[in-house]
């Protein structure tokens, strides 16, 4: 799976954390782009991104994630079996 496919994905499971069908998973986004995206939101969605890519982040990856293309990144390598 490519970063477009997990961009894609992504959006999926952004819009279902968020309860938001307008969101879209922009390489650039971050939490401070969706006023919902709270410390328990941003919990859901890890676990959320977790179940859909069948994938499991380690903590440290988790809180160096700047925007939603490192996200992406991290689920590429983690697919490709090259996560830290």
């Amino acid at each position: 799976m490519n970063r477009e496919q997990v961009l894609e994905q992504l959006t999926g499971v952004l819009r279902e954390v968020f309860d938001n069908d307008d969101l879209v998973a922009r390489p650039e986004l971050t939490a401070r782009d969706v006023a919902e995206w709270d410390s328990l939101n941003h919990i859901r969605l890890i676990v959320s991104v977790e179940k859909a890519f069948r994938i499991k982040f380690k903590t440290s990856e988790v809180s160096g994630f700047a925007n939603i293309a490192e996200m992406a990144e991290a689920v590429v390598a983690h697919l490709a079996g090259r996560a830290p």
